[in-house]
């Protein structure tokens, strides 16, 4: 098993590679982020999209006056990209802190009316709508910050400590069905996120078997203290309606 394979049998999906795409749109309301914004909505070369479930859009599109839309992907590992990239890798994805502590700080269920099926989240920015899928949860923990003398905390999607929960080893919540491990996440972006694969590798050097139960740990070892696994996000996972 290697650092980016999964905590458990199953198999992740696969990254895509490719090439840079350019035409990225950053918030308007920063200053240094302005001119993708214009690049992005004045391009005569902007195309239309028509993804899966019939659904089409245009980057930048103007359904009424005075209001973009925009539509992003966010992948296993929590990084994000314009949803119509034909390539999806590190070199493709957004990567200015600002930006993705803004995006993800505006994160909510949509409710718009508009695209809510393909794209169950919305990130507004003033009279802009930033329209959000996922490959399995909108928020994805990347990193466990330093301890230090305070508790210790979970970042997520590339935001570092202006991303962050407290860190809750009991309510780790190991998935059978895809391998996969997940932890508390802001109830206004769904209550769970999801563990990079990563972190969930290094994580699992800590958890315990219940003899005769080889497929899910039931307890977690950390920082000398022994905690049971509560399960308690299960439902609410399972529950939630599919990315």
């Amino acid at each position: 098993m290697t650092a980016g394979g999964p905590v458990f049998p199953q198999h992740l999906p696969r990254m895509t590679s490719g090439r840079f795409r350019r035409r990225r749109r950053m918030w308007a309301m920063s200053g240094a982020l302005r001119p993708w914004v214009l690049i992005l909505a004045r391009s005569p070369g902007a195309r239309t999209y028509a993804g899966g479930g019939g659904v089409s859009y245009t980057q930048g599109q103007s359904p009424e006056p005075g209001t973009r839309e925009y539509f992003y992907y966010v992948d296993h590992q929590g990084q994000l990209f314009l949803d119509d990239s034909r390539m999806k890798n590190f070199t493709t994805c957004f990567k200015d802190p600002q930006f993705l502590v803004m995006f993800f700080s505006r994160l909510r269920p949509n409710r718009s009316g508009r695209y809510e099926a393909s794209f169950p989240f919305l990130s507004l920015c003033g009279r802009e709508r930033n329209f959000l899928r996922c490959e399995d949860r909108p928020v994805v923990f990347t990193h466990l910050l330093a301890a230090g003398p305070a508790p210790q905390r979970l970042s997520y999607c590339g935001g570092g400590e202006a991303l962050a929960v407290p860190f809750e080893p009991a309510r780790l919540l190991p998935l059978a069905t895809n391998g996969r491990l997940y932890h508390p996440a802001p109830e206004r972006a769904g209550g769970v996120g999801l563990v990079r694969s990563a972190l969930a590798f290094e994580l699992s050097a800590c958890f315990e078997y219940a003899p005769g139960a080889p497929e899910l740990p039931s307890h977690v070892r950390w920082q000398g203290r022994r905690f049971a696994l509560t399960m308690d996000l299960a439902p609410l996972l399972l529950a939630a309606t599919p990315p």
